[in-house]
């Protein structure tokens, strides 16, 4: 599952391709549609996305967002307090 989603402006975007050299994930092409200004802009290829932010750093016209999902809060499953003694503790974990 993805952890990032990147949009761009693909008004502005003209192509420069170092959004999609600088991608670890290797998600972004340039569109074989052109925009208003006559470049191909880039786009997310792939559902791969971790929201490392690497594309937009590099964008000269700033035209790239990135978003990250926020990670899931873990729930805790048991509490034990108050031990004076030693206890063997046993959680059947369902979530596998």
């Amino acid at each position: 599952m993805a952890k990032g989603k990147v949009t761009f402006d693909i008004e502005t975007c003209k192509g420069c391709e170092l959004c999609i050299e600088a991608c670890p994930q290797l998600s972004l092409a340039l569109s074989s549609k052109i925009n208003a200004q006559g470049y191909h802009y880039a786009v997310l290829i792939k559902d791969n996305c971790t929201g490392c932010v690497n594309c937009a750093l590099v964008c000269p016209d700033a035209v790239i967002t990135v978003y990250r999902q926020k990670k899931k809060s873990k729930t805790p499953v048991a509490r034990i307090t108050n031990v004076t003694q030693n206890i063997t503790v046993t959680i059947d974990d369902e979530r596998k």
